[in-house]
């Protein structure tokens, strides 16, 4: 996992597609949103491990979303509650819970249901903003970041040389 992750910050830097990392970022955004105790959750993250995208920085930003998705659980609630019960949908739901095992998603949670349609409602705005923002990376801050006393005080330290190697 450490490895991926490494990977991931040197992706940053090189030659690979931003399209990969951006994707990555708003995956990790589904995955980080959604509550882990469902089938749901499972199936997704297998699916994406076997789509061409960043694996680190995937691993890395479902991180930091599961970290953010507890304050916005009330929203979440909101939403989900509000998608569960609009009338058109309650057969098509209904007809979900009586198929075997698609209930072990918990589809039918509020919860689930508001996160997973907030998270897919924002991906598109979060790839072309993650896009954007590592180009300005790539262009103007990793550039100068370089020239800084820190970059070169955490290049000799033996952490980093032994982490550094072992990609």
């Amino acid at each position: 996992m450490l490895k991926a992750i490494i990977r991931f910050f040197k992706s940053l830097n090189s030659n690979s597609h931003p399209g990969e990392i951006a994707h990555a970022v708003c995956l990790a955004l589904i995955l980080g949103f959604l509550p882990k105790d469902n089938l749901l959750w499972y199936v997704l993250t297998v699916f994406f491990f076997f789509m061409r995208i960043n694996r680190g920085a995937l691993i890395f930003f479902t991180f930091i979303f599961s970290l953010i998705a507890p304050a916005l659980d009330n929203l979440f609630d909101i939403w989900g509650y509000a998608i569960l019960n609009y009338e058109k949908f309650i057969p098509l739901f209904t007809k979900m819970l009586d198929t075997p095992f698609v209930a072990f998603t918990k589809f039918n949670n509020s919860i689930v249901m508001g996160s997973l349609a907030f998270s897919l409602m924002c991906y598109i705005p979060l790839y072309f903003l993650s896009r954007i923002i590592i180009r300005y990376w790539r262009r103007l801050l990793a550039p100068s970041f370089r020239k800084t006393k820190l970059y070169t005080i955490l290049q000799q330290l033996p952490l980093v040389k032994k982490i550094g190697e072992m990609i």
